[in-house]
This record gives C-alpha cells, structure tokens and sequence, in this order.
C-alpha cells in the first residue's frame, strides 16, 4: 500500500494491485471532495447573486410608494406630496388605446409575442448603436419594468443575471397585459416624475385617461432618455422629432394608419405651464401639516392619500390676484404685503387663504403665513366689545355716550386718554354710529362697562384664542391693543354672521386612502341648514342687532363717506368692519353676509409705519370690496335673519330716549332686545353747577365761588359722565376711575339708557 497526494492536496490509498484481499470499488475520495467543492462553490454563487432578491409581489400598486394629492372642493388640484417620486397608478383599461400601442412600439414592438426576452430587439439595438449612432435599448418591457422597481440601476454582471431571473417569474406570474399596466405606472418619465399618470399631470395637466395621439406618442418617446428627450429640457426641438418618430413606428408596427399619423403630426402639442406647481401654498401647507399630525410622514409622502379641503381654487387665484395688484397700488404708502381669508361662516370652511402677496417674493418673506401671525387688529376687535354690552343688557344700539375728552384711571398703569381717528370729539353719540363710524372713546367706556375680566374669557370663546390673561392688557385692548390671529377674527366674525353659533374654521372635507377607502369625511356643520350643529355663543338677537349696526350705510356715513369702498354693488345687506392700529402697523376689514366671510389686512411683515393714507378705507378696503363683490356677483341678497323678539321703536335721535310730546325732539327707528327698549321720556333739562368763568360744567378744580347752579341741556352716559350740550365745550378731560366704576356696577345693576 502507498500514499499518492492529489493536485487538491487529499491523500489517496492505493492497494496493491495483486493482493487477493482487494475490497470491492469504491467512488475516489480525491472525486468525492471535488464534487463538494463544486456544490459549495455554486451555492456560494447562488446565495451571492440571489440572497435578498426582492419578490415580484412587489410590483403590485400597493407596494411601491405612491404620492399624495391634495384637492380643491372641486377636484382641481392644489398639490402632490411624495418624498422623492411623484406616483399616481393608473388602470391599464382607463387608457386609450394607442397609448399602449405608442409604449410598445416605442420600447418592445415584440412584447406579446416573448417571455421576457427578445432576441431580435438586442440584435436590433446593437446595430443601431454600433453603426448608425442612435441610442435604442434592448431591454423588454418586462425586463426594465424589474430593472426600475425591483433593482437598482447599477450595471454588473450580478444585477443582470438577477434581471433575468426575475424577469422570468413576472412572465410566469403576471398576463402580459398586468405587466404593461404595471410599468406603465412605475416607469421614470423624467424629473420626479414616476408613471404615466404623473407624467401627463406633469407635461400636460390631466390626466393619462385623457392624452392625444401625440401626447401619448411623446410621453412614450420619453421613456428610453427622460432627460435628452425632454420638452422642458436644454433641447426642447428634440421632443418633436421622438415624439415623430414614435407615430412612424406605430405605423410600421401597424397600429396607426398613415393619415392618423398625419393628423397627429400635424396637431399642436400644448403643454402645461412650468414652475413651481404649488397652488394656494400657505394653505396646502397648514393642510399638509395636519395630515403629517394626523397620519404620519411616511403616509402622507408615501401612502396614496386623496385630501379634499373646503378650499374653492377660483376664488383663491381671484383673491390672490387682487391682493398682488391693489397691494402693488399702496407702495407709495409704504405698504408691502397684504393677506386674505375667505370663508364660509354657515360652516367653518376656509374657501381661500391668502397668506400673503406672493408665497415666493423673497424681499418680503412671503412664505410666511399673515392669516396665523399674530397682529394687532384695531378697531375690527370693537364688534366683539359691543356684542358683550349688549347680550349683558348693559347697553342697546340707542345708548347715548358721551364723546369727549375723557381720561382712564387704572391702578398700577398710567391714566389713558384715548383719541379718535379724526382727532376730534363728537359729543353725545348713540352706539349704532359709535360703532358704525368707529369711534374710539364710546368703545373704551363700553369695555370699561363690561370690564377686562368679562371681556377676555368671551373673546376666548368669540374664537381669540390669543387673549389670554386679563392683567395683560388695558383699556387699549378695544381699540385692538392685544394681539390675535387673522383666522380666530374670521371666526369670531362668524359668529355674528351665523346668527350667534361658532364654526370652527375647517380645511378638510374628506381623506380617502390609495384603494380609494374613506379614511375621514367632514359634513361641516350647517352645510344641509343645520344652523344649529355648532356652539352658541351669543343670543341671535345680538347677532342680529351687531350685523344691522355694521350693515348701516347712513350709520357710517360721518366717517367714511355714503360711497366708500364698504358699500357692495347690488349688495346692501352685507355688513362690514375697518381698523387700523394707532400705530398704523395693521390695517383691516372684515365684513359678511350670512353666507360668506372676507377678511383682509395690509401692512408689513417686518411691523414698518404705514403712512397716513392707508386708512381703514384706503387700505384693506378696496381688496375687500373687490373680493366679496366678485363672491357675490351673481348671488341674490342674504339679509340677516330677524328674529321674532327683536323689537323696534322711534326714539330720539340724541338721547335715545322715548320722545316727548310736550317738547317734540328729532326721531330716528331702533331695534331692540326683548325687555330693552326705553321706557324714559326725554327731559335734557337739569339743574348742574356751573362754572360761571368759564360756562363750563363745574369740576373739582372750579372754586367754590365759581360754581352757580343753572339748567342746561344734559347728556348723562352709562358711566355717569355729563355733558352739557348748550354750555362751552370742556377743556379739561372727564377722569374717570376704572376700579371704582368696577365696584359701583358691582353694586348697581346698570341701565339700559
């Protein structure tokens, strides 16, 4: 016996060919590890190309990410969400014809007749390639469809073999029809553009199911070099001629007739406009911001949702339009910028959101969002103060104030003497034209009446969520001292418009995920005239009585003019608000009518003076009008609704009172709360100490010598200050204690008049 060593480096016994005791045949060990050696080797080999290869099941459109749409209430769409492929899958059967026809003639004129691999089309591509210079692939249908969703784009031998594999299963696994369907909608068409679906919204704005000849000729010519051949690329012209070539090819294949392909030669390519594709951007983007909260980033970039929000395009592109040209209007008066909110105040939804005058002007920072920034709002806050006054019956529309100059004593603050617009004084004024004309220390003794611990908590529930803690604020706060958001005025605005019940303002109106399963739907309350569905915050004769004040042209007219921008063509029912900051920072209007909200504001974001002529009526107004007027064009009238126990009665037009036949006084119709309506008799007349220096009403500073009763004409407001209508008007400002007004009205239930 001896030892023979192998070239694989194994020992091998060798038996003595001549002895008698030689064992029967056995397979060579030396055999036996080679053999091994070979399995090793090709299972090492197979689990190198095949370990991890992702199954074919994945090329379902459930699998691969899709994006999300957001639409306008009418289907129009504002945007598409995707993290880094914009992907909507389309059914096969949803197509035309000849845009199948175009892609197979375009990339594998031989699908239906291979499994997965077309010898003639990689003998085809090589030749064009090698002696004709014109790029041509030679892959299948099938094989790019595994190439672009199941693998990646590297180019090795590994990543073929695996191709080939694959491609094989998907012919056994899906009817040629599937596959086509399938890489239609996951095949690049350039950009973020992934499918044919996207690639028609892309190029042309509409969808696949409703593509030309031509158009389906040119995305089909796209496919083989999205980027050479594109028609928003660096060569343009080069789209024609593939797009040509395609139709030439659909002939040749016998799927066109040469006049059809003519017809198409011949007929004009239109394609959508480029740039950014985000409408409405403040918007979509707070909608975006809730979905993400509500669903998750990975959903909502990848998941296929289908958003419809409350938001009408056509009256955001006419919204934003006009604040672009009439803001570009104001620049002599240093403005820059203004925002717009459109709403419908029966149900809460936001029709347009203007955030400012272009999302994409970077000198003014116009991405950020005016309609959720805090301002100040101006004298647009005083409705609110009103409407406390009047539902605590401390005051009715006839209260007669008292509009002079007057001084607010609080402790720990310095005294506030607050001024009017106009910088003068009215005298004795009645809330309806305090309120209509805006003046400004009626509405400070107003909210001196109904105090700023009563204030605050229902301007919370009005909707400003911003007002918080009383001790923040002064008596300055009716005058719009505080700060608050455009979105909570258009709530708490509509409140009045909504006959007293709050809607809280909403974007959304229905989410349906990519099977098209209803994931959430909104039926706004008061969309079927279910007034009632939301909260009520104030009586509907309040509501009322605020939206007559501020729909009263003749209660306005001392301030603005009887033909101010307030007034609506054809539309007098619809009640409107002004205000400007003393600073002249913030700009406002707001006004309404049962059915629609608009609110506008004027300014800068960087919080510069506005000068002197944007004004309440030259600065936010004419957006306003130019707005609600093309909203209600072709609406007919929608008067607030009155309510049955909302009264009306002649009063007199100074004091308010009920006329007195024995001394007849101008007379003027009021309505009135249940229960509120003047029961005293004007009688100005009264005995008051005079100061004879001066004919002035005596004050603290007039000395006792100086002081001689006499009967004059009196005015006596709801805070107890008089004014003398038939003696020298008063220098000195009336002074009045805040905290002891506050511990007086603690103790006597206050009159109405």
């Amino acid at each position: 016996m001896k030892f023979d060593i192998s070239a694989f480096g194994c020992y091998n016994i060798v038996m003595p060919k001549k002895s008698k005791f030689r064992k029967t045949k056995k397979f060579p060990a030396r055999k036996k590890y080679f053999v091994v050696c070979c399995l090793l080797f090709i299972l090492a080999s197979i689990f190198y190309l095949f370990w991890g290869l992702p199954s074919p099941d994945k090329l379902s459109s459930s699998q691969y990410p899709i994006s999300t749409k957001i639409l306008d209430r009418n289907g129009k769409i504002l945007y598409e969400i995707y993290a880094d492929q914009n992907r909507t899958p389309i059914k096969i059967s949803d197509l035309p014809e000849y845009v199948k026809w175009a892609t197979i003639s375009a990339e594998d004129k031989d699908f239906y007749n291979h499994h997965g691999f077309s010898i003639t089309g990689m003998i085809r591509a090589t030749f064009n390639i090698a002696f004709r210079q014109k790029l041509q692939g030679g892959s299948t249908i099938t094989q790019q469809l595994v190439k672009n969703a199941l693998l990646t784009q590297e180019r090795t031998i590994k990543r073929k073999i695996r191709e080939s594999v694959l491609t094989l299963v998907v012919e056994m696994k899906y009817p040629k029809d599937k596959i086509l369907e399938m890489y239609l909608n996951q095949i690049p068409y350039g950009g973020t553009a992934w499918g044919i679906e996207s690639a028609s919204r892309t190029y042309f704005n509409k969808s696949a199911k409703d593509l030309t000849l031509p158009e389906a000729a040119l995305l089909a010519g796209l496919t083989a070099s999205p980027t050479r051949y594109s028609p928003f690329g660096a060569h343009p012209e080069l789209a024609k001629e593939r797009e040509i070539w395609v139709l030439d090819q659909m002939v040749e294949d016998k799927h066109l007739t040469k006049d059809e392909r003519q017809k198409a030669k011949d007929q004009e390519v239109v394609f959508a406009p480029q740039g950014n594709r985000l409408q409405a951007p403040h918007f979509v983007l707070l909608v975006k911001e809730q979905l993400v909260e509500k669903y998750g980033q990975l959903t909502v970039e990848q998941g296929g949702l289908k958003v419809t929000t409350t938001l009408d395009l056509d009256v955001q592109n006419f919204a934003q339009q006009t604040v672009a040209s009439e803001v570009a209007k104001l620049k002599s008066a240093n403005v820059s910028n203004g925002a717009a909110l459109v709403t419908n105040p029966k149900t809460g939804e936001i029709l347009a959101m203007i955030g400012s005058k272009d999302y994409f002007a970077k000198d003014i920072e116009g991405n950020f969002n005016v309609t959720t920034a805090l301002r100040q709002p101006g004298s647009s806050i005083k409705p609110i103060n009103y409407a406390l006054g009047l539902m605590n019956k401390k005051i009715t529309l006839a209260t007669a104030f008292n509009d002079e100059p007057t001084c607010f004593q609080v402790t720990g603050q310095p005294n506030y003497c607050p001024g009017n617009y106009d910088n003068s004084f009215h005298g004795p004024i009645q809330v309806r034209f305090a309120l209509g004309n805006s003046i400004n220390i009626p509405a400070v003794k107003v909210l001196a009446l109904n105090s700023l611990e009563n204030f605050i908590p229902f301007a919370q529930q009005m909707g400003l969520t911003t007002l918080t803690d009383p001790k923040k604020y002064g008596l300055s706060l009716t005058l719009g001292g505080g700060e608050v958001k455009m979105t909570d005025m258009a709530t708490a605005f509509g409140v009045f418009a909504n006959q007293g019940i709050k809607q809280n303002l909403i974007y959304v109106l229905k989410v349906e995920d990519s099977s098209g399963k209803t994931l959430e739907e909104t039926l706004p309350a008061g969309r079927q005239g279910k007034i009632q569905d939301g909260d009520r915050i104030i009586p509907a004769e309040v509501a009322y009585l605020i939206s007559h004040a501020l729909l009263d042209n003749n209660a306005r007219s001392m301030a603005f003019g009887s033909s101010s921008y307030l007034n609506v063509k054809n539309h007098p029912e619809v009640s409107v608000k002004t205000g400007t900051t003393n600073d002249k920072r913030d700009n406002w209007t707001i006004g309404y009518n049962p059915s629609h909200l608009v609110t506008v504001w004027v300014g800068n974001n960087n919080n510069q003076a506005m000068s002197a002529i944007a004004s309440g009526v030259t600065g936010a107004s004419p957006i306003w009008n130019k707005i609600i007027s093309s909203i209600l064009k072709d609406s007919k009238q929608e008067w607030p609704l009155k309510p049955d126990n909302i009264i009306g009665t002649s009063i007199c037009s100074i004091s308010g009172k009920l006329p007195n036949p024995a001394s007849p006084c101008d007379t003027r119709f009021e309505y009135f709360l249940e229960g509120t309506m003047p029961t005293e008799i004007e009688n100005l007349k009264m005995n008051v100490e005079i100061d004879k220096t001066t004919n002035q009403l005596a004050t603290d500073k007039t000395l006792p010598e100086n002081k001689v009763n006499q009967e004059h004409s009196i005015i006596t407001d709801p805070l107890g200050t008089q004014l003398c209508l038939d003696c020298t008007a008063q220098t000195d400002p009336i002074m009045i204690d805040y905290q002891k007004l506050q511990n007086q009205l603690a103790l006597t239930p206050q009159p109405t008049q």
